[in-house]
């Protein structure tokens, strides 16, 4: 499920992947430009998912 995901994210450049031919295998995932640029959204997510909780808990 995972490995879907960050595949579709590289395919919507959010993310770019690096392979390193090592043994054991190693791939690293950085954000790209375009996924630097959702950050005010994700906080903003984030934003909204403690008040909910507050909400929720109190």
């Amino acid at each position: 499920m995972l490995t879907l995901q960050l595949r579709k994210l590289e395919e919507n450049k959010i993310v770019s992947r690096t392979v390193y031919a090592e043994v054991p295998p190693r791939v690293e995932y950085e954000l790209t430009p375009i996924g630097y640029a959702l950050k005010p959204v994700i906080q903003e997510l984030e934003f909204w998912g403690n008040r909910h909780k507050q909400l929720t808990d109190g």
